[in-house]
């Protein structure tokens, strides 16, 4: 059953006067890891949207487990002119936290380069990650770089909580020091209502029923999990914006789903 306060953000979000920007929930998740128990539904948790950066943790599964990652600051990689370079802490050498904090996609494509084809999408299906669909653009064979950025591979929030139960449960078929590393990369630390809690963020454009990116409505994702007195719940919320607005979409459902579970008074309180 879902909090009035979560009701009431989405209420208040979609209601912001005509002509101005309007942010509308698609799905906020909770689900109890151990029992699989729904604390908390709201919204179209099914449908699937691009995982963006928050296929990150994936990636990082995959980086540790074979090897390519070998800890949380190695291997520092060099920046290199023709990388993807949208944010200026992109052009900066990156080591694993560093990329997990400021979602550098070039590191991201440079453990995908380094796994290959055949084994990063072994990995996908070993996963069960989403539509498991690496073949990336049409026509311009880029799945192994791109498959996750608004493109090919998409994935519900119902599957990204699925996906995150069975890495907490240690459910996947990866080694207990690929999920150890990757939870140290991914750790936001102690919250204001006692909870521990490790998260991604993720942006991008979806894709129209033509296949076509639609510009000027992106969407935004906070994923991850959070403990507290023995208890761990995993949690995923999307939220969709009508037109760019300052703040990224991920770091606004980043902040109002902490705000909303992890803070006292709030759904998980």
């Amino acid at each position: 059953m879902v909090r009035p306060a979560l009701l009431s953000l989405a209420l208040f979000l979609s209601a912001v006067a005509p002509g101005q920007a309007q942010t509308r929930t698609i799905c906020t998740l909770v689900v109890e890891v151990a029992s699989g128990a729904e604390l908390a539904r709201e919204g179209d948790c099914a449908g699937r949207m691009s995982p963006a950066s928050t296929f990150k943790i994936a990636i990082a599964l995959m980086g540790f487990d074979s090897g390519v990652l070998k800890s949380p600051e190695e291997p520092e990689l060099p920046f290199q002119k023709g990388y993807v370079d949208w944010r200026p802490e992109w052009r900066e050498p990156a080591t694993p936290a560093r990329w997990m904090q400021y979602s550098v996609v070039w590191y991201s494509q440079k453990i995908t380069e380094s796994l290959g084809p055949e084994r990063f999408q072994s990995y996908v299906d070993a996963f069960d990650y989403g539509n498991r669909d690496l073949s990336g653009d049409p026509s311009k064979d880029n799945g192994l770089t791109h498959a996750w950025l608004s493109s090919s591979l998409q994935i519900a929030p119902d599957g990204q909580v699925a996906f995150l139960r069975k890495l907490v449960g240690g459910r996947l078929p990866v080694k207990a020091s690929a999920v150890e590393n990757t939870a140290a990369i991914m750790d936001h630390g102690a919250q204001q209502g006692g909870w521990r809690l490790w998260g991604k963020t993720g942006a991008g454009l979806p894709r129209g029923t033509d296949g076509n990116v639609v510009r000027g409505t992106p969407f935004g994702w906070f994923v991850g999990w959070a403990s507290r007195d023995g208890r761990t719940v995993a949690f995923a919320r999307l939220i969709q914006d009508s037109a760019r607005q300052k703040t990224p979409p991920g770091f606004r459902a980043r902040d109002t789903l902490i705000a909303d579970l992890f803070t006292p008074g709030g759904l998980l309180d």
